[in-house]
């Protein structure tokens, strides 16, 4: 299985591609990509929006995953910021679908806890889990990276729960 994570942002969005290798010994995580899409605060919000989707498209459409995973919304006292984040959501599964990629959505205490196993972990602990379990110190370069992996692993570790308990 290989799974699309993504941390939307209105400045920063994060992806990151991981995949299960089954042919192991023991199945483990495997890192193939992850990175920051980084958008220019000068520009308008239609050109942002342009440019997430421009360039979520194109790695969706290289990496070639199974599933896209997105952090579900979390209700913030700015709604500005909650609608300015839902706008960028929209477009990450706009992107997806245009794809023809699934979309999943996990909520931030389901990510932590996934990774972390306690669903009010800081992000230092999230950063340090997924490094160990993708066994890579240099697996990201920006927390926002680092939380799109996280996203990613959090949907494998579900997906393999729910395979183990016959649920898929």
């Amino acid at each position: 299985m290989r799974v699309f994570g993504i941390d939307c942002g209105t400045e920063f969005t994060g992806y990151g591609v991981v995949e299960v290798d089954c042919d192991a010994r023991i199945p483990r995580l495997v890192h193939l990509a992850a990175g920051t899409i980084r958008l220019n605060k000068k520009e308008k919000t239609p050109q942002r929006l342009a440019q997430v989707y421009a360039e979520l498209t194109a790695l969706m459409t290289l990496h070639q995953p199974e599933v896209i995973a997105i952090e579900e919304v979390f209700f913030s006292a700015n709604a500005k910021s909650a609608l300015k984040l839902g706008q960028v959501r929209g477009v990450a599964m706009l992107a997806a679908a245009t794809c023809g990629m699934p979309v999943v959505e996990y909520a931030p205490l389901s990510i932590k806890s996934s990774v972390v196993g306690y669903g009010l972990a800081a992000k230092e602990q999230v950063q340090f889990m997924v490094r160990r379990l993708l066994n890579n110190e240099d697996a990201f370069d920006s927390a926002d990276a680092a939380d799109a992996l996280a996203i990613a692993i959090c949907h494998i570790h579900t997906a393999q729960t729910l395979q183990l308990q016959g649920a898929r």
